[in-house]
């Protein structure tokens, strides 16, 4: 048997290891999942919908978007592909008290504003614990003002009721998608409020003030004033997380499959009209590389989307499919301008999503069991906190 034909049987053989807990894992199999479930006829989930059709539905009034950030000069001894170092340096960064002991509860001592949620997962069970509040004073609560309950979706596949979208950008608001509601939770006074919708909801999105949830196949804006719930036209799967000063601008998807040409990014345009696809390209990146599937949520800044995903490389050794990697996608062109390979050897399929930028224009990324800092402009890599298995959401940077 050749080298190829060996690798393409050990890749296939990955990728078919079932997860424990499917729903935690599932970003990987989600189309499959969804169209599975469309052609068996689902039922469709009763909501509240207001206004009228596709045109209007992503339109907002108020000031216009915040103009574009400048591009980032490329620092001329960043490679396009980078690798992170064997060893890792400290970034120093306050989260990396992620991991401390809770002080105090979120009833006794509010914040004033939170840096970051951590909801700790056991490793070995896939059980979940409670969530907790790192606040900007560097100290943790516990969030005891709620009781939340996992996610689930119709067939009954659980996951950790804090998503990556679930801490607004300001930091001073929590949402968490749950099964017939979405509870909100002020982070600054403790206030609980419950927003009646039905269905499985599991996807919870920040855009600005505004808050976006989802069930499987759907997605709406929660107008948190009224309690009415607004449909709209994107794949709540693969939505981008959208950067804060461009709230009220475009929305953006990215999803699909490299291998039947599906892989793409799409944009809804915030004035209506049709959605604009541009398939997702190698880009700037040298032969026999690219982008085959992504996982987790995009997130984006200015013209760029960070996005996890599977990716294939190709070296001296020869070509390697399925490894993971960390992508930076042009959102206009949809070609890759910069990708971090993660290999494929001792890591978990599905490990490296990416949980938002930072001021300085890095990217954070679940590494190992901890989170990592990455500047897709000089290839740097460093710690930004160890040992918290489990699920994050991080305030805007």
């Amino acid at each position: 048997m050749s080298e190829p034909e060996l690798t393409r049987l050990l890749t296939r053989a990955a990728e078919e290891i079932r997860p424990t807990r499917p729903a935690e894992a599932g970003w990987d199999r989600a189309g499959r999942v969804r169209r599975a479930r469309r052609a068996a006829g689902a039922a469709a989930v009763a909501v509240v919908l207001v206004g009228g059709g596709t045109t209007a539905l992503l339109h907002r009034s108020g000031p216009p978007p915040a103009a574009p950030r400048p591009s980032v000069t490329s620092a001329p001894s960043a490679p396009v592909v980078q690798r992170p170092p064997d060893r890792l340096g400290q970034a120093g960064d306050p989260l990396g008290r992620l991991g401390d002991r809770v002080a105090y509860r979120l009833s006794d001592r509010p914040v004033s504003r939170a840096l970051a949620l951590y909801q700790p997962v056991d490793p070995e069970t896939g059980d979940a614990g409670q969530v907790r509040v790192l606040g900007a004073d560097g100290m943790v609560r516990e969030l005891d003002v709620v009781t939340l309950a996992p996610t689930r979706d119709a067939e009954g596949n659980e996951a950790a009721a804090l998503k990556p979208g679930s801490l607004s950008p300001d930091g001073r608001t929590a949402a968490f998608a749950q099964t017939g509601e979405v509870v909100v939770v002020g982070l600054t006074d403790g206030g609980v409020r419950r927003y009646p919708l039905a269905g499985y909801l599991e996807h919870v999105v920040w855009t600005g003030d505004r808050l976006l949830v989802g069930d499987d196949d759907t997605a709406y804006e929660l107008d948190r004033r009224t309690g009415k719930a607004r449909k709209l036209p994107v794949d709540p799967w693969m939505l981008v997380v959208p950067e804060p000063a461009r709230a009220a601008g475009d929305l953006f998807t990215v999803g699909g499959w490299s291998g039947d040409g599906g892989l793409a990014v799409r944009r809804f345009p915030a004035s209506g009209g049709a959605p604009e696809r541009r398939p997702v390209t190698a880009g700037e990146l040298p032969p026999g590389h690219q982008v085959n599937e992504v996982y987790g949520r995009g997130w984006q800044r200015g013209d760029r989307i960070g996005q996890a995903g599977w990716i294939t490389t190709a070296g001296a050794a020869g070509t390697m499919s399925g490894a993971e990697g960390v992508a930076v996608l042009d959102a206009r062109t949809g070609a890759v301008t910069r990708l971090l390979d993660l290999g494929r050897e001792d890591r978990a399929k599905g490990c490296c999503e990416v949980y938002g930028w930072t001021a300085d224009d890095a990217l954070l990324l679940r590494y190992d069991a901890g989170l990592a800092r990455w500047r897709p402009e000089t290839g740097a890599v460093d710690w930004v906190a160890s040992d918290v298995p489990g699920r994050l959401s991080i305030a805007a940077r």
